[in-house]
């Protein structure tokens, strides 16, 4: 028979683990979105120099702005940026999995 506390024990280890693995998923779907829509002008991760020059690094955002914060630029489409930017309006998923990709990119 099987003690009742590692039944316990074993569905709160399992319960706990789920935000982690929903942030790991966030975080890679902010990558893939990121390489596919920011990556030609922007350096998206941690390392490197952005393509275009006026284009800040997204390790570097943080620097400018909480980058929670940029959640509501994503939701209503930023028109701001370097001036070549293509204006981009992000649905809620893409939002929280692309601010979850740049804040694990932080300095």
């Amino acid at each position: 028979m099987i003690p009742w506390r590692s039944v316990l024990l074993a569905c709160s280890l399992g319960l706990g683990l789920q935000p982690a693995l929903a942030q790991e998923g966030r975080v890679q779907r902010g990558l893939t979105f990121a390489q596919v829509h920011c990556a030609q002008c922007h350096a998206i991760g941690r390392f490197g120099e952005s393509p275009l020059a006026e284009a800040p690094p997204f390790r570097t955002l943080g620097d400018r702005y909480p980058v929670e914060s940029l959640a509501e630029a994503f939701a209503e489409g930023i028109t701001t940026g370097h001036p070549s930017m293509p204006e981009f309006q992000l649905d809620v998923a893409q939002i929280n999995d692309l601010l979850a990709y740049l804040q694990s990119v932080q300095e």
